[in-house]
């Protein structure tokens, strides 16, 4: 017999049953039920239960073992006594009856339990991560997560698709977030990057002749950390095509992604045929350009009804052209006591309040509002966003370039606490036309909007003859219910209109040969249309495994603070090193 195990404590059934077995793993649970002790010892792939009586020739070794002790365990297999079967595991039919135990690995005492799914404090959590990766969830959160990649990679290889691997250490670039420094040993006061994306990479690619690219890449960025966002660094499905128009990439793309979601989903439907919608529409509609399509809400544009109306507040913001008063429909929240708990909610949010209109029985439109506008223009309202009795109206006012994130707040918290939000489910979709360029108040000049290296929307006759604040770009994201999944654009291929698109955003021709000067000296030289995208992969696992926290589908990530408490990351380097490094530290005083 192997010297630790004959099967896992998976493996076992009803056929197994009189057969003398090896198992080896952890004691997930000891239970003493007067003098009969019953050991739940499991591995990574399940969980077996043994039994030790007074009788049983190990059963003095076995009122030893405490919880996390690693164990190996010889016994006969039986079938539980009847009435004790366990249907929720598949070893739940038969047990192990204990005639020898060997202590591979005793425990201490444990800092968090194993066994269960209580929450635990943050920074325990990470500190002994080991141990909170024995727990039943995120064990198999990881699992999941495996198979996710597995699966898109596969998707990816039977869509024509080759992987590559680019380069870690790599040049600093200043667009985008704050790069890691990596200092060169070899040239004294030089750095390495490491890479925050594989773009210029993939598009060289392109130049190089290849067609299809992908990668399962691991991003660096030096940003403050969030629920959504794991500090330091991240993963990506990461692909890129030539010869090919925007419609050529959804139509690559939009299968992989639906399959994953279909694979993972646990029966939850999937959004086919994703809709497309543009950047502007979705501000408008749904106060966000990564809208959570579940919830049914719909924000629509009511100035017409308050200008010049009784509503004083309204009717003088609506004299500058640029404000406009925007309504998110309230069905079934035609209450006052929910009415007001959304403005004191708005208040909250360091809103003056969040004005309403309520419809009670007869069709009469009650509160503040309603009052001043009069039962005609409340009627209008009422008709335009096509609700009835018992329903509500919210309104939010002004430039909507200042309260659309407000309007998107707000229609969310409506649709939580209104119940309307169907979470069974996954709404996929495109997000289209994004500006090339956006003002930048702080600087007073023009920005890129996105991505640097997306292809305007006609061209370099765009970028020299339209407003620049009114280019489009060949940009698009794929959103899923609330979150950004994926970003990408065809891109900008022409050296040409590559200078001119930097030009308009402050940069001169020697700012872009000095900053992408790779790219530009391929583009000289016969470049293909091209262009792709990058999914993340961590945001996908995170919503297929149900949680919200990257932290429960990641092995070893760090906390909010950027810091890993496992290994002691970042810590300080010796003399030494820094000698070799030829860097002298500069620290900030107090």
């Amino acid at each position: 017999m192997h010297r630790y195990r004959s099967h896992t404590c998976g493996a076992l059934r009803t056929s197994h049953i009189d057969e003398v077995v090896r198992l080896s793993g952890w004691c997930h649970r000891i239970r003493d039920h007067g003098g009969l002790l019953f050991i739940d010892l499991r591995d990574h792939y399940g969980l077996t239960q043994c039994v030790a009586d007074p009788d049983s020739p190990a059963f003095r070794e076995a009122e030893t073992l405490r919880s996390e002790w690693v164990v190996r365990i010889d016994g006969k297999v039986r079938r539980r006594p009847e009435g004790t079967d366990n249907p929720e595991l598949p070893t739940g039919e038969v047990e192990i009856f204990i005639t020898e135990i060997e202590v591979l690995g005793p425990a201490g005492e444990l800092p968090l339990p194993v066994f269960g799914d209580q929450d635990y404090p943050e920074d325990i959590r990470l500190k002994y991560r080991f141990l909170d990766l024995r727990r039943e969830r995120l064990h198999q959160n990881i699992m999941t997560r495996g198979a996710i990649v597995d699966s898109m990679r596969r998707r990816m290889k039977e869509s024509g698709f080759f992987e590559f691997q680019t380069p870690i250490l790599t040049a600093s670039s200043p667009e985008g977030a704050r790069d890691f420094l990596v200092p060169s040993r070899i040239h004294p006061g030089r750095f390495y990057a490491l890479p925050q994306a594989p773009q210029q990479y993939k598009q060289l690619l392109m130049m190089s002749g290849f067609d299809r690219y992908f990668q399962i890449a691991p991003c660096f960025r030096d940003e403050d950390p969030r629920a959504d966002r794991l500090p330091g660094e991240f993963y990506q499905l990461d692909l890129e095509m030539s010869f090919v128009t925007q419609e050529d990439v959804f139509a690559a793309v939009e299968p992989v992604i639906t399959g994953v979601f279909e694979e993972f989903a646990k029966g939850k439907p999937v959004t086919r045929n994703w809709p497309r919608i543009a950047y502007a529409e979705a501000l408008s509609k749904y106060g966000t350009d990564k809208p959570d399509l579940r919830n049914p809400l719909v924000m629509q544009n009511v100035s017409e009804h308050f200008r010049g109306s009784g509503f004083k507040v309204f009717a003088r913001m609506l004299e500058d052209r640029r404000n406009e008063v925007w309504a998110i429909p309230g069905p079934g929240g035609g209450s006052r006591a929910f009415c007001d708990r959304m403005n004191s909610w708005a208040q909250g949010e360091g809103q003056p309040g969040l004005g309403y209109i309520m419809w009670r029985e007869g069709g009469e439109g009650a509160g503040p509002l309603a009052n001043n506008i009069g039962a005609e223009r409340t009627a209008a309202i009422r008709a335009q966003l096509g609700l009835k009795e018992g329903d509500a109206a919210f309104f939010v006012a002004g430039d909507p370039s200042k309260f659309v994130k407000f309007a998107g707040l707000a229609r969310t918290k409506v649709g939580d606490e209104l119940n309307l939000i169907d979470k069974e489910r996954f709404e996929l979709a495109w997000i289209v036309d994004f500006p090339m360029y956006e003002y930048n108040e702080d600087d007073k000049k023009v920005d890129f909007s996105h991505n640097p290296f997306s292809m305007p929307q006609g061209g370099l006759d765009a970028l020299e003859t339209q407003d620049p604040l009114t280019i489009k770009a060949f940009q698009y994201d794929i959103t899923c219910n609330g979150y950004e999944i994926a970003s990408g654009g065809i891109r900008n291929h022409r050296p040409q209109a590559m200078v001119k698109a930097f030009e308009i955003a402050g940069y001169g021709e020697q700012d872009v040969i000095d900053r992408f000067g790779g790219m530009y000296r391929a583009f000289q030289y016969g470049a293909p249309p091209h262009g792709g995208m990058a999914a993340g992969v961590d945001r996908v696992v995170m919503l297929l495994c149900g949680t919200t926290n990257l932290r429960e589908i990641s092995l070893f990530p760090m906390n909010q603070r950027a810091e890993d408490l496992l290994m002691g990351a970042p810590s300080e380097v010796t003399p030494k090193q820094l000698r070799e490094l030829h860097i002298r530290l500069n620290l900030p005083q107090g």
